[in-house]
């Protein structure tokens, strides 16, 4: 269970996640959906990590990690999700430069996959059923609708 004062950071990630998501959908080309929905992905597992991650005593590590390695160390049951995400990091920086390294289906999946992960880690901090975000997911479009509530 998610702390009462690691809650706030957590469900502010979530939603600008849901916003990165919101603007993946209306994007106009597949490079920027993709980013966009990538950008969705980083901030969902900011989210974990602002939930779970603790600060380990002693010196500090010298090599810069990743959100995604952290994750897999933090979240290990969300390893799937870090690898798979980290896979398309290049990809991504590629197509926030604006070189169009994506097809319209590999930006969609990644526009569907980024939501899966969001209500997953949503589900999993606990913040679905203790009425502080609402997921509903729309049927004719599928996309997942976090709203705050409280």
């Amino acid at each position: 269970m998610v702390g009462k004062f690691t809650r706030r950071p957590a469900l502010d990630l979530l939603h600008c996640a849901q916003e990165s998501l919101q603007e993946a959908v209306v994007a106009h080309t597949p490079h920027e959906r993709y980013s966009a929905a990538h950008l969705a992905a980083l901030r969902v597992a900011a989210a974990v990590l602002a939930a779970r991650a603790q600060v380990a005593p002693g010196p500090r590590r010298q090599r810069i990690r990743s959100a995604w390695e952290v994750l897999t160390e933090v979240a290990p049951e969300l390893g799937e999700w870090a690898t798979f995400f980290a896979s398309g990091a290049k990809k991504r920086a590629s197509a926030q430069a604006g070189i169009p390294c994506v097809t319209a289906r590999e930006a969609d999946d990644l526009v569907r996959d980024s939501q899966r992960f969001l209500y997953e880690v949503a589900a999993s901090l606990d913040v679905l059923t203790q009425g502080r975000l609402l997921c509903e997911t729309s049927p004719s479009d599928s996309r997942l609708q976090l709203l705050r509530v409280g």
